[in-house]
């Protein structure tokens, strides 16, 4: 399974403003992007799709920001990837007539266990537990 950048910004950023925003301190994505030297329109969407999927908050003003939605207990990893890359699945992209081989069901059973158990980590890892180190 591999993740890609926008995942690893959004953890960075989740995880950023965990450790050190509340409701009445919204944190701004232009300090989160010169922090960790993140393009700051890059940033923004990737933190909208945060808010889209009720990991953050968004305050708009002169004390706007991001903030998170929930408590970092209960927000797992995978919400926050998903809500950045959408759906981890086990999908093989092959042609059509890959998929009759004998042997295919067994590569994509074992590409399916895989994902699954990765998921099953993810979610089991809270956001607090990340910003306690």
């Amino acid at each position: 399974m591999k993740f890609s950048r926008s995942t690893g910004y959004g953890l960075i950023a989740a995880a950023y403003i965990a450790k050190n925003g509340d409701p009445k301190t919204a944190i701004l994505a232009s300090s989160i992007a010169k922090e960790f030297d993140i393009p700051l329109e890059y940033l923004l969407k990737i933190l909208q799709n945060l808010v889209r999927a009720n990991v953050l908050r968004s305050k708009r003003g002169p004390r706007g920001g991001f903030y998170l939605a929930k408590q970092p207990g209960d927000i797992n990893l995978l919400e926050i990837i998903e809500a950045v890359d959408g759906p981890a699945n086990s999908e093989i992209q092959l042609p059509e007539r890959c998929e009759e081989l004998p042997y295919m069901k067994h590569i994509t059973d074992a590409c399916k266990e895989a994902v699954d158990k990765t998921k099953n980590v993810l979610v089991n890892v809270k956001l607090s537990a990340v910003i306690k180190g």
